[in-house]
C-alpha cells in the first residue's frame, strides 16, 4: 500500500504539472492507499490546491534552486508537508515524519535529507514566512491573476465574497426524489437517522447537511429516495418547468442529475439525453438504474443534432453548456489551475454554436433553457444578449435585455455558482 503523502505529492503532480483532473486523478489514487486513508488524502489533495501559490511562494523561499524533471514530484511532496503543517491539525512530528518517510515510496531516499531540512526550518520561520507568502494578493487570495482580474472586473462589489467562498468547502447537498417521498417526509427519515441538516426556500426538493456523510448512511438512498446534487444544479427543473406530455430534450447531460431530476418531477414526460462523453454517460445510465427511471440517452456532438436525431423537434431544452465551471471552484479547486485566460474565449465560442444549433431542434412556442455552472459574463449574460440579438424568433423569460438571467454567485444561500436564462421561441 502506498504512503498517504506519497500519493497526495503523485495527485498534485498530475494536476499542476500533468494538466489531469481531479476528479481523475484522486479516484486513482484512492485505489493504491488503505481505505481508511481516502478522507486524509481527500483533505490534503483538495486544501492544497485551494491553497497553491502560497505554498508554492513558501517552498520557494526555502529552496535554494526548485526540483525539475523528475525530481518534480518531491517539489509536490514539500507542497503536501508545507500544507499539513500550516493548515490541518497533525501533529506537527507526524506531519513531518511521514512526509519524509514518503521519499521511499516515490523512489528518492535521497531527497529524505532536503525535505526534512525545508519542512523544519518552515517550522522554524513559519510566522515570518506564512507573512510573506500572504503578501501578494496570488497568496492573499489563493487564485491566479487573470481569474482574480476577471472576477476584480466583473463584479467590483462582489469578488472578494467569490473568492472565499471558492476556498472554503462546499456542502453535501441532497435532492428528494418526489416519486417516493414528500421534502417533509425525508426530513423525518433523516431526524431518525440523527443526521442534521436545514433546508433550502428557494429549491423545493433541496436538503443541505449540516457535516458530510456517507450516502451509505442516507434513508433509502440505495432504492432511489435521495440523490446528491447541489441546490443551484436543481433549480434547473424549475427554469424549465416540464408538464407531462412533452418531448424534452437534456443537452450536456452527464452525469445525468438534471436528467433524473426532470423526470422525478414530471414522470410522465419524454426525455432525450445526449452528451458527447460516452465514458460520463455511464454515469447517467447507472443514474437512471438506481433511481428507476427511463429516459434516451445518445453519444453525439450537440454541435450537429442531425446526425444523432431525426425524431420531432422538442417542447423543452435545457442546455447546460460547457463552460470554464468557474462557479464550482469550491467542489473542484483543480480548476483553478488548469483553466487559463485564453479558455474563456474559446469556451464562449463552442456555446454560441451549441445554442444556434439546439434552437434548431426546439419547436415553435418551446423554450430554451441555457445554463452554465460558470460564473463569467462572457459565457452568460454576453453569451445571451449576443444569442438574441441574432434570433429574431427569440424572447427572453422573466428577466431583463439588459442584465438577461439570473446569475447566482458561489456562497449565495451556500449554493454553489450557477446562470440561468429562460428563452422562448416565437410560435
Amino acid at each position: 500500500m502506498m504512503n498517504v503523502r506519497a500519493a497526495a505529492a503523485n495527485v498534485l503532480f498530475q494536476v499542476v504539472d500533468k494538466g489531469h483532473s481531479l476528479s481523475n486523478a484522486l479516484p486513482a489514487a484512492q485505489t493504491t492507499i488503505k481505505p481508511r486513508d481516502h478522507a486524509l488524502l481527500q483533505e490534503i489533495c483538495y486544501g492544497a490546491l485551494r491553497y497553491l501559490p502560497r505554498l508554492e511562494s513558501t517552498a520557494n523561499q526555502l529552496m535554494d534552486k526548485p526540483l525539475k524533471g523528475k525530481q518534480r514530484v518531491f517539489h509536490h511532496l514539500i507542497l503536501v508537508g508545507l500544507y499539513q503543517l500550516s493548515f490541518m491539525r497533525i501533529p506537527a512530528h507526524a506531519a513531518v515524519g511521514e512526509t519524509v518517510e514518503a521519499t521511499k515510496m516515490l523512489k528518492g531516499p535521497r531527497l529524505r535529507g532536503l525535505i526534512n531540512a525545508v519542512l523544519r526550518n518552515y517550522q522554524r520561520n513559519q510566522e515570518q514566512l506564512d507573512a510573506l507568502a500572504i503578501s501578494h494578493d496570488a497568496g492573499k487570495y489563493g487564485h491566479p491573476s487573470w481569474l482574480l482580474k476577471l472576477l476584480q472586473a466583473s463584479y467590483p462589489t462582489d469578488w472578494q465574497q467569490i473568492v472565499a467562498a471558492n476556498n472554503t468547502k462546499a456542502p453535501m447537498w441532497l435532492r428528494v426524489n418526489q416519486h417516493h417521498h414528500q421534502r417533509q417526509d425525508y426530513l423525518e427519515l433523516l431526524k431518525g437517522s440523527g443526521i442534521e441538516y436545514e433546508i433550502h426556500e428557494e429549491a423545493q426538493d433541496a436538503i443541505k447537511l449540516l457535516s458530510p456523510c456517507d450516502v451509505t448512511q442516507l434513508p433509502g438512498f440505495d432504492k432511489g429516495w435521495v440523490s446528491v446534487q447541489d441546490a443551484a444544479a436543481q433549480l434547473s427543473s424549475d427554469f424549465l418547468n416540464a408538464q407531462d406530455g412533452e418531448l424534452i430534450l437534456d443537452c450536456c447531460a452527464a452525469p445525468g442529475g438534471k436528467t433524473a431530476h426532470i423526470l422525478e418531477r414530471t414522470p410522465n414526460c419524454k426525455v432525450v439525453a445526449i452528451d458527447c462523453d460516452d465514458t460520463r454517460l455511464q454515469r447517467v445510465h447507472d443514474n437512471l438504474q438506481r433511481l428507476q427511471l427511463n429516459a434516451t440517452v445518445i453519444c453525439g456532438d450537440a454541435r450537429n443534432p442531425e446526425e444523432w436525431w431525426q425524431g420531432e423537434k422538442f417542447d423543452r431544452i435545457l442546455l447546460d453548456a460547457p463552460c470554464s465551471a468557474t462557479g464550482v471552484i469550491r467542489r473542484h479547486p483543480d480548476i483553478k489551475w488548469l483553466r487559463r485566460a485564453e479558455d474563456i474565449h474559446a469556451l464562449a465560442q463552442l456555446q454560441s454554436e451549441i445554442l444556434d444549433a439546439m434552437w434548431r431542434q426546439l419547436k415553435p412556442g418551446g423554450t430554451l433553457v441555457y445554463a452554465t455552472c460558470s460564473i463569467t459574463p462572457q459565457e452568460n449574460k454576453d453569451q445571451v444578449k449576443a444569442f438574441l440579438t441574432r434570433t429574431c424568433e427569440a424572447s427572453l423569460i422573466g428577466s431583463k435585455l439588459e442584465n438577461p438571467g439570473r446569475q447566482i454567485l458561489p456562497g449565495e444561500k451556500d449554493m454553489d455558482g450557477f446562470y440561468y436564462a429562460v428563452i422562448k421561441k416565437a410560435k
